[in-house]
C-alpha cells in the first residue's frame, strides 16, 4: 500500500486530486449531518417537502455527473470541468448561508449543489486519466487511497463542526465552512492541477455525443454489471437507515452508542480500505469484492439478530472490514466498464449511488412492512447477496468486466 501512497504523492496531478477530494468530502461532511435540521427546523420545510427535495436533488445530481463526464471526455480536459463545478459549489453553499431562506435552500439543493456533486466523479476521472501508465493493481491502490481520503474527512469534520457550532443558535455557518472548502477545491484546480496537453483531432467524434454516450451506459454489458454493484452497495444505505433504530431499539442502546459505533466503523474503514487495496497483489478485484460483500451480508444478518448493545459493538470489526471493500473496490470496477472514457466511466460511480439509494428505499419499505428493523437488515443482506451472485455469473471466469 505504501507504493500507492508514494505514487499519489509523487505525481502532481494525483497529489492535487487527493487534496481536492479531501476538501470535497470536507464540504459534504460539514453540511450533510445538519442539512435536515437546517432545512426543516430552521428554515421551515415540511418533512414531506424535504424528502421530495432530497429525491429530486439526487436525480439532478446523477444526471449532472453523467453529463459532465460526457463533456469532459469530449474536451479531453478534466481540469476545466472541475473548475466550473467548484464554482457551483461555492455559489450554492454561500447562497444558503447568506440568504437563509427556503427559496435559497431549494435553489441550492436542486440546482447548484447537485452540479457540485459531479466533482467527485470528475476528480476520479482525472485520477484515471493521470494513471494511464499504472498497472491494474496500482490503479486500484491509488483509487483506494483517494477513497480513504474522503473517509478521513468524514471522520474529522462532522465532530469539529459540531463542536465549533455547539453554542450557536443556528447551524447555517456550516454552509459557510462548506463554501470555503469548495473554494479550496477551485484554487487547487486553478493553480496547482497540471494543465492538460492539447487534444488532437478525433476520428470517433460521434461516440462522444450525448445520446451515443448514454447508449453505452444502458447497454446490457454495462447495465447488468451496474445493477450487480448497485445491489451490493444498497446494503450500505439499508444499514444507514436501520442501524440507529436497531441500536436504540432491540439492542437497548442510546444515542451515545450510535455516535461511538459510527466513529469506530469510520476509522476501521480507513484502515481496511488500505488493506483491500494491498490484497489486490494476491487476489483479483472481483474476488476481493465478492468476499467483502459476502462478509457485509453476514454482518447485516447478525445486526438483524442483535438483542444487546455489546452485540452491536462486537460486529463493528466485520462491518468495518466489509464496508471498506464495498466503498472502495467498485470504483475501479465501474471505471473499467467504459475504460477508455475516464469521464463517462467515472460518472457510473454517481449512477451506482443513485441506484443503490433507490434499491435501499424499496428494501426499507418492504422490510418494515413485513417485519421489524432487524428483519429489514437481514433482507438487505439477502439483496446484497443477490448482487454478489449476479456479479459472479457475469464475470466469475475472468475476474473483470468483459470487453
Amino acid at each position: 500500500m505504501s507504493l500507492s501512497i508514494a505514487t499519489a504523492l509523487r505525481d502532481p496531478s494525483l497529489r492535487v486530486s487527493a487534496l481536492a477530494i479531501f476538501f470535497f468530502g470536507f464540504s459534504g461532511a460539514a453540511t450533510q449531518p445538519y442539512q435536515s435540521i437546517i432545512g426543516i427546523r430552521e428554515l421551515g420545510l415540511t418533512d414531506g417537502g424535504y424528502a421530495s427535495l432530497m429525491f429530486a436533488a439526487a436525480a439532478v445530481s446523477v444526471t449532472a455527473s453523467v453529463l459532465m463526464g460526457i463533456f469532459a471526455d469530449r474536451l479531453g480536459d478534466y481540469r476545466t470541468s472541475i473548475l466550473y463545478v467548484a464554482l457551483f459549489g461555492i455559489s450554492g453553499f454561500a447562497l444558503v448561508y447568506l440568504s437563509a431562506t427556503i427559496t435559497a435552500f431549494v435553489i441550492a439543493k436542486l440546482v447548484l449543489l447537485p452540479v457540485f456533486g459531479a466533482l467527485n466523479s470528475l476528480i476520479f476521472a482525472n485520477v484515471r486519466a493521470a494513471s494511464a501508465e499504472l498497472s491494474q493493481s496500482q490503479l486500484v491502490a491509488v483509487n483506494a487511497t483517494m477513497r480513504a481520503t474522503i473517509s478521513l474527512s468524514w471522520v474529522l469534520v462532522p465532530g469539529i463542526v459540531g463542536i465549533a457550532l455547539a453554542g450557536s443558535q443556528s447551524m447555517l455557518p456550516a454552509y459557510l465552512i462548506a463554501a470555503l472548502a469548495a473554494g479550496v477545491c477551485f484554487i487547487l484546480a486553478a493553480f496547482y492541477l497540471p494543465r492538460p496537453l492539447p487534444l488532437g483531432d478525433r476520428d470517433d467524434v460521434a461516440r462522444y455525443r450525448v445520446l451515443a454516450s448514454l447508449r453505452e451506459v444502458v447497454s446490457p454489458r454495462v447495465a447488468l454489471r451496474l445493477l450487480a454493484i448497485a445491489l451490493i452497495c444498497s446494503m450500505l444505505f439499508v444499514n444507514d437507515a436501520v442501524r440507529s433504530l436497531i441500536i436504540t431499539g432491540k439492542a437497548g442502546g442510546t444515542v451515545r452508542d450510535i455516535g461511538i459505533v459510527v466513529g469506530i466503523v469510520a476509522l476501521l474503514e480507513i484502515v481496511f480500505i488500505l488493506f483491500w487495496s494491498a490484497a489486490e497483489r494476491r487476489i483479483t478485484s472481483l474476488r476481493s469484492l465478492v468476499i467483502g460483500a459476502t462478509l457485509y451480508a453476514v454482518y447485516m444478518a447478525l445486526q438483524g439478530m442483535a438483542t444487546q448493545t455489546w452485540h452491536i459493538y462486537a460486529q463493528t470489526i466485520i462491518s468495518g472490514i466489509a464496508a471498506a471493500a464495498i466503498i472502495s473496490l467498485p470504483i475501479t470496477y465501474l471505471q473499467d466498464l467504459i475504460a477508455d472514457r475516464p469521464g463517462l466511466g467515472s460518472s457510473l460511480i454517481a449512477v451506482n449511488m443513485f441506484l443503490s439509494a433507490g434499491i435501499s428505499a424499496v428494501v426499507f419499505a418492504a422490510g418494515t412492512r413485513l417485519g421489524d428493523y432487524g428483519f429489514t437488515s437481514i433482507l438487505g443482506g439477502f439483496i446484497g447477496l443477490a448482487g454478489v451472485i449476479l456479479l459472479v455469473v457475469l464475470d466469475g471466469r475472468k475476474g473483470r468486466p468483459k470487453a
